[in-house]
């Protein structure tokens, strides 16, 4: 019997088994959740930040091209004495830091060595204010900016980053830190000028008819329209103003009631010209001699960036310009590296072309051997100077002249009135016109351009064109045809600033380069690098441009420029 019952509470308990599992089963979803320790209150130790940076991050490019630039070429800018100043290799960095990540703001820099742990690594913990940081950009590093950069690209022709054989030339104009709407245009100043001298010459000759003297060498000057200046502006109100003093001293002097009204008269009769000249001509003159200084060879300037020049600036994609205040930045490329720059105030690339050669002949950088830019450089000034002497040849180029492009389309060729689809006879020097008359040489005749370089022109003038049929599809003629927004101001400062994005953009190329070298699947590219995902577009390859059509030359530079303007 306790046998029956012992087999039959083993039965029930084995049938009961099923149901116990199921509820273990179900009691394990509802376990706690288990989270790694977390105590953010608690002390961390970090014995070396470096090891938190990655290997090819540009913080470490921005570091290894800083520590190359020699102590003593930057501690010569410190007088010495007073109080310890923040190393120049740790400023640098910092900023060029800031501006790789698109922070140009001082006070954002300042942020990023509290709370970005590149940037504590390269600033060894330490924290200058934005004010400190500001001075240094401003005027530290005006006077070592082109040191500084002259080392950077010293520094990857030895890792052959670049060669200087082939130089890449365009421009682009950059908005200055200048209100818009403060301008000074040359023309107004040269007319209010004129205006004010006119009316100084009548007040000068009121002033005469009230001396009722016979001042010839004054009558004379007037006569011939001599030059009106300061100075002499300034000895008439001398006189003027001893002649106020004497009549002051008869005045208190006299007892005559009617002789004092009489004097009193006569004082305000020359008191009035004085204060014109005092209050109004003077001060005017002033003015205007400073704005023509400032002018120099420009037509425009901003009141409050003066080293600015108003020019007309592409913004969106249909390509409508405004006149705004900017820069004109002049730079040569190789492999989308930025090998030099200089900074403009003139709007045209033409005029640029010779200040900027000129410029990069003067540092120790080495002579580049091709200089390729497009059809804005085209001049014969600037062949002139490419070609050089025939005892020192200085580069070759390869520009093509502005109207190229024009004169290869359809409508260039079959068009008449051009001169260049005409048939030409050497031996009589003449031309053939559409109508078979000849267009023989009349004359030479010498121009001179805006930077003062003389040309020579040859004029041809057609033999008769009267009742010629093309005449209206010849000629015109009624007888027979004969460069985003700069933080600082000044042109100084812009130099430092563009120098610091130049140098921020090329480290972040090398970074970028060296990334992809390091990438395991190389297979493709056969030891060549190529473009990164994470980098800037870039145009076609630097080869590409051996053999491409006058119309490439400078797509390699432009893409710069774009990327420069998406900064």
């Amino acid at each position: 019997m306790s046998n029956q019952m012992i087999t039959t509470e083993n039965y029930n308990t084995q049938m009961t088994l099923f149901p116990e599992t199921e509820e273990k089963k179900l009691s394990k979803r509802q376990l706690a959740p288990t989270f790694k320790p977390y105590d953010n209150r608690q002390i961390q130790v970090i014995f070396d930040i470096k090891a938190l940076i990655p290997e090819h991050h540009v913080a470490r490019v921005v570091d290894e091209m800083v520590e190359a630039v020699p102590d003593e070429q930057l501690f010569s800018h410190y007088k010495g004495g007073g109080r310890s100043s923040f190393h120049p290799k740790m400023m640098l960095k910092i900023i060029l830091f800031g501006y790789s990540q698109k922070v140009y703001s001082c006070r954002g820099i300042e942020n990023l060595i509290k709370e970005n742990i590149p940037a504590m690594w390269l600033a060894a913990m330490q924290q200058p204010d934005f004010r400190t940081i500001n001075e240094f950009r401003g005027e530290r590093m005006k006077a070592l900016m082109d040191e500084l950069f002259e080392a950077m690209i010293l520094k990857l022709i030895e890792e052959k980053y670049i060669t200087m054989e082939n130089y890449f030339l365009d421009g682009t104009k950059i908005e200055a830190n200048a209100n818009k709407y403060s301008f000074v245009w040359k023309n107004s100043t040269e007319k209010f000028e004129a205006k004010l001298k006119e009316k100084i010459q009548e007040t000068l000759q009121h002033i005469h008819k009230l001396t009722q003297l016979e001042a010839g060498a004054e009558e004379k000057e007037t006569e011939q329209n001599a030059e009106i200046t300061e100075q002499n502006l300034e000895a008439v109100a001398k006189e003027i103003e001893e002649k106020v003093e004497t009549l002051t001293e008869e005045i208190e002097k006299e007892t005559d009631p009617k002789i004092r009204k009489e004097k009193r008269q006569e004082r305000s009769k020359w008191k009035k010209p004085l204060k014109l000249i005092r209050e109004n001509f003077l001060p005017r003159l002033a003015t205007y001699k400073e704005q023509n200084e400032i002018f120099g060879d420009r037509n425009s300037y901003s009141k409050t960036d003066k080293d600015a020049t108003f020019m007309r600036m592409k913004e969106d994609h249909m390509k409508n310009g405004q006149l705004k205040p900017g820069y004109n930045v002049q730079m040569g490329t190789e492999n989308q590296f930025i090998l030099f720059y200089t900074i403009h105030q003139r709007p045209t690339d033409t005029r640029c072309f010779i200040p900027h050669l000129e410029k990069l002949a003067a540092t120790s950088l080495p002579m580049l051997k091709t200089v390729i830019a497009d059809a804005g450089y085209g001049s014969e000034e600037n062949y002139v100077y490419a070609i050089g002497d025939e005892k020192e040849p200085r580069f070759d180029f390869l520009i093509p002249y502005g109207s190229y492009v024009q004169e290869q389309t359809r409508k260039y060729k079959k068009d008449i009135k051009n001169a260049k689809n005409w048939t030409y006879c050497e031996q009589d020097d003449c031309f053939i016109c559409p109508n078979g008359r000849k267009v023989t040489f009349k004359k030479y005749q010498n121009k001179k351009n805006p930077s003062g370089y003389e040309q020579s022109f040859k004029i041809y003038e057609c033999e008769d064109c009267t009742d010629c049929p093309l005449k209206e599809k010849c000629t015109k003629a009624k007888g027979n045809r004969s460069f985003r927004r700069f933080s600082l101001r000044g042109i100084d400062k812009v130099h430092v600033e563009f120098g610091i994005v130049a140098l921020a953009h090329n480290i972040l190329k090398v970074a970028g380069i060296r990334q992809l070298l390091s990438e395991k699947n190389r297979k493709n590219t056969k030891g060549k690098w190529r473009k990164p995902n994470f980098f800037f577009p870039l145009a076609l390859f630097f080869r590409t441009y051996r053999t491409a059509p006058p119309s490439l030359y400078c797509l390699h530079t432009m893409s710069i420029v774009k990327i420069l303007h998406n900064h």
